[in-house]
């Protein structure tokens, strides 16, 4: 019995070692890009035809810091996708806390398949709001 314990405890902690190094070898390539000013656009309120702004902080997070780079020279390309997701929405998705998110995941979503298209890899792993204000 003494040996069957001590053998079990031994491969539980052969694995919580070699799980713990794998997510830390995993992790530690892990970037972070943050777009520079906010993105700041207008959209169409609805009941009383003004403009309103949203203006946002926008980070990614990168599989890879190392691609920190190639995200610099599509810059461009990324802030336009973010605009025209942002201005097309409507004042309620906008003002919502589960519009929020949904433009969120619409925006992640056209990042990476903007990426994907002009570099053939996956570079983005989530889209990050860290800012969101609206008026």
């Amino acid at each position: 019995m003494k040996k069957f314990l001590l053998t079990t405890w031994l491969i539980s902690l052969s694995l919580t070692v070699f799980v713990t190094s794998f997510s830390a070898r995993s992790a530690s390539n892990v970037g972070y890009f943050g777009f520079e000013p906010d993105i700041i656009t207008n959209y169409i309120a609805q009941g009383n035809k003004k403009l309103g702004y949203v203006r946002i902080t926008v980070d990614l997070m990168l599989d890879d810091m190392a691609n920190i780079s190639v995200v610099e020279h599509h810059t461009p390309l990324l802030r336009d996708a973010l605009v025209e997701i942002l201005s097309k929405e409507p004042e309620e998705k906008v003002k919502s806390i589960t519009g929020r998110e949904e433009i969120r995941q619409r925006c992640s979503e056209k990042l990476k398949a903007l990426l994907k298209q002009e570099t053939g890899q996956e570079i983005i792993r989530e889209v990050l709001f860290t800012k969101y204000l609206y008026h």
